[in-house]
């Protein structure tokens, strides 16, 4: 027994571990080196059972005590033995090997079927509305084919005059077991009856109006309230919308995603809203009121005397509206643009030369000539 190593070690674990520790790091062990997870990997299958081995004496009450007590020599000969351990006889181990089996086959540990009430499948669908719809919130009406109630069967799916029977395979539970031979002993697996699909109930003859599914199709005109605010992408839940639940389970819900269309000058960003505003030179230049465009129609700011181009301005409240409460409202900030005229009269044109000069100190060379050619004229030069 020298060459065994201590069962705490094996496990990576404390002496004063407690059960759900000793648990949880076995859990850990065995998924990683199952040899259905690790096929011919010899070394594996070792570190496997040297697990399971650990296991199954920590998770032991009195054979912990035991070991505790004397080491490996308490079990020679015995179950804990390398020659003697019985892998049939370890406690709760199906608890863990659900799980391990579900990790690997994705089957799980037979999630629980049920033939009591199941919610219906959501159904997804979009809508798109305007940039200002967003703003203010607006009402739309969709047309969407949902299943309804079959009026001929009342939803029973039976043809008038019949009913539906018991499934024979489950025996009206909705569920069957299977076992499963493993390296532990039997694995029991509770799946969904494939015959009644987890109602409990056959359907032999069927209502020929809705084929047997109890529903048929029908086009229904829903309203949606998009409320103000609203971003991209976001959806609205419309409850018991959806597709129909099983076994007098509610309807799933209707989602319904909102595509806001682009707008040619304002950008949004959480709950503000980004633009741009033209300026001409003198408004710049002097300050004064200049009209700019929000979501709420056009305001006057008053720039100041000396605005350069690109300087950004922020109009409080004039942004989006938030979704909890319409009346508080993120900012609309503005880039100020400087226009420069691409066309001038040659009047302009002058004009500009005159005040370009008297920027910079500057005499005009066309109106020095016509006051050299003044004097020469006055004292016959």
């Amino acid at each position: 027994m020298a060459d065994k190593r201590d069962y705490y070690e094996v496990l990576g674990i404390s002496k004063t571990a407690t059960d759900d520790e000793i648990k949880k790091a076995y859990r850990k062990l065995a998924k990683k080196y199952h040899p259905d997870a690790n096929p011919d990997d010899k070394t594996a299958e070792a570190k496997f059972k040297e697990a399971s081995e650990a296991y199954a004496i920590l998770s032991d009450a009195d054979k912990r005590r035991q070991y505790d007590q004397f080491g490996h020599s308490a079990f020679e000969g015995g179950a804990g033995s390398a020659g003697g351990f019985d892998f049939n006889n370890m406690g709760d181990m199906s608890d863990i090997f659900g799980d391990i089996f579900g990790d690997l086959f994705g089957g799980g540990r037979s999630r629980r079927a049920s033939n009591g009430p199941m919610k219906g499948p959501n159904i997804r669908t979009g809508i798109r509305i305007t940039f200002e719809e967003s703003i203010t919130g607006v009402e739309k009406e969709l047309e969407l084919n949902l299943k309804e109630e079959c009026n001929t069967c009342h939803g029973t799916g039976a043809k008038s005059g019949t009913h539906a029977e018991t499934c024979s395979k489950c025996g009206g539970k909705g569920q069957v077991v299977y076992t499963q031979q493993s390296l532990f002993g039997m694995v029991r697996n509770v799946q969904t009856c494939p015959d009644c699909k987890g109602t409990g109930k056959i359907v032999k003859e069927k209502c020929t109006d809705c084929y047997g599914s109890g529903y048929v199709t029908r086009k229904k005109k829903i309203e949606v309230s998009i409320p103000a605010g609203i971003d991209n992408g976001q959806s609205i839940r419309i409850r018991e919308k959806g597709e129909p639940g099983m076994n007098g389970g509610e309807r799933g819900d209707l989602l319904v995603e909102v595509t806001v269309s682009r707008h040619p000058i304002f950008q949004r960003q959480d709950y503000d809203i980004y633009s741009t505003a033209p300026i001409s030179f003198a408004q710049a230049a002097l300050g004064g009121d200049v009209r700019i465009s929000t979501v709420d129609g056009d305001v006057l700011y008053n720039v100041k005397p000396g605005t350069q181009t690109d300087t950004k301005v922020r109009l409080r409240g004039k942004g989006v509206p938030t979704l909890r409460n319409k009346q508080v409202r993120g900012d609309h900030y503005v880039t100020l643009v400087v226009q420069v005229p691409t066309k001038l009269s040659n009047e302009q044109r002058d004009l500009l030369i005159k005040f370009d000069n008297a920027m910079n100190d500057r005499k005009d060379p066309e109106t020095e000539n016509e006051k050299e050619k003044g004097k020469k004229k006055f004292f016959g030069k």
